[in-house]
């Protein structure tokens, strides 16, 4: 999740083709597409298998000072504590921040292959990783939290969470536990112009409930297995319905910026923030902001930086701010994450590619692509799909994502082109047994049952 760094205020907004006109100018030719990878992990105590505290000797807080004395990298803090830090300049860089719970995320830099997101995540985990044993940490790449509860779960001193907090229970039942106990990894994808948007968003609206099933690791909660494939997923089901979902009106005619922007304004504000410190707005417009109508800050404008902050609060299964957020797969194990880039690389930086899986998709129904988000995250790949089930229609994606990465011809010093990071994906369609099917296996079978045996296995 984004993390806002104080600053002078932008222009005032005069008028909503200004909120338009942002998102177009993430317009780009094609030479400067770019891949950027995000990914989450969970942090926790070695000794004891407990979550990490922000504060303390072998804290959240201590490791990230740790880190940008070990690394340089740049350290940003909320109220004199370390929330973030970035290293913006670096050729590998990015930025490492807190999600609510703890969880560390790497926001990776904007790449031009696979194989410098591989560079990139191996130095990130190379890094993180160093700092972590000397603490007695290390993490997890899951998508949900699978022996703590809520309860037991830290909260990071960051205030835009606070006001998530209190307004999530309003709006869903699962916020909370989607804020502090789901784990991500997603991909930021280019566009050209408004059509090549509009076509990339709706592949990949429509093909996110099928890579859910494709990298499903979330089966087990409070220590035990919870009958889902991707309990992350079912989460993002309940959780404020305003600012999630699979956005129907994105394949109806005239899909577009413009009509980005209104769905924008019409899903209500969180907080604003001025003067270094975040405001709550809670349930209020944009549309009254704009106009200086907040009754909270009567008179006061909405900036384009205000804009900015609320594009970030939206989290439907595929995101526009000025470029694509991929959001459907849980995160994972380094081959996993290496792996989702390269999918959406391979589906949507090649012509043939983007125009074989817009075809694939084409005569899909609102109600299908619904049916089949709704299922996934108890069925997973046997989730069913007309005559069939989604492991048959991720064939059909994954295919075509290979193809397109040969046509890419994008090689590695040793002269590898980027399809190997793919085989992971091909070993989960060969098996038909999802990540979740094998931790699920190892549960039931060499660890007796013992999710502890989990830590052990599946450290990053």
């Amino acid at each position: 999740m984004s993390t806002r760094v104080s600053g002078p205020q932008s222009p005032v907004i005069e008028s909503r083709d200004e909120l338009v006109a942002y998102l177009e100018t993430g317009s780009k030719p094609e030479a400067q597409w770019a891949i950027g990878t995000e990914h989450e992990k969970f942090g926790f105590n070695v000794k004891d298998r407990s979550p990490v505290p922000y504060l303390g000797e072998r804290g959240i807080a201590a490791l990230l000072e740790a880190h940008h004395k070990r690394f340089g990298w740049e350290p940003i803090r909320e109220d004199g504590n370390i929330i973030a830090l970035s290293c913006l300049d670096c050729p590998k860089g990015g930025a490492i921040s807190l999600e609510p719970g703890g969880q560390l995320e790497l926001s990776g830099a904007p790449l031009a292959t696979i194989h410098e997101t591989e560079e990139e995540l191996r130095q990130h985990l190379s890094q993180v990783g160093e700092v972590a044993r000397e603490l007695g940490i290390g993490f997890l790449g899951l998508g949900f939290s699978p022996k703590w509860t809520l309860d037991e779960t830290p909260l990071m001193p960051k205030e835009r969470y606070r006001i998530m907090m209190r307004y999530m229970p309003k709006r869903g039942g699962h916020g909370l536990d989607m804020m502090f106990r789901t784990a991500t990894v997603q991909v930021n994808m280019d566009f050209s112009d408004e059509a090549d948007m509009v076509k990339k968003l709706r592949v990949g609206l429509a093909l996110q409930p099928v890579v859910t099933a494709l990298f499903a690791n979330s089966p087990f909660t409070d220590g035990k297995p919870n009958g889902f494939q991707s309990y992350r997923a079912e989460m993002w089901r309940d959780t404020d319905p305003d600012r999630t979902g699979m956005l129907p009106f994105a394949f109806e005619d005239g899909m577009g910026f413009e009509r980005y922007v209104d769905y924008a304004l019409g899903v209500p504000m969180y907080f604003v923030y001025r003067d270094g410190r975040y405001i709550d707005v809670a349930g209020a417009s944009f549309r009254d902001f704009m106009a200086g109508k907040l009754a909270a800050l009567p008179g006061v404008r909405a900036t384009m930086n205000d804009w900015v902050d609320h594009l970030t609060t939206l989290f439907p299964e595929v995101r526009l701010k000025r470029f694509l957020e991929m959001r459907g797969a849980d995160a994972g194990q380094f081959r996993e994450l290496l792996a989702l880039p390269a999918l959406w690389a391979g589906l949507l930086y090649d012509k043939t590619a983007l125009d074989g899986a817009s075809d694939l998709i084409a005569n899909w129904t609102a109600k299908e692509r619904q049916a089949m988000r709704d299922a996934v995250p108890r069925l997973g790949l046997a989730t069913p799909f007309r005559d069939r089930t989604l492991r048959h229609v991720a064939r059909e994606m994954l295919t075509l994502a290979q193809d397109g990465l040969k046509r890419r011809a994008r090689l590695s010093d040793s002269g590898e082109d980027e399809t190997r990071a793919l085989k992971r994906l091909w070993e989960i369609l060969e098996d038909g047994q999802s990540p979740a099917d094998e931790l699920l296996t190892a549960y039931r079978g060499p660890w007796q049952g013992n999710i502890d045996r989990l830590f052990e296995t599946q450290a990053l």
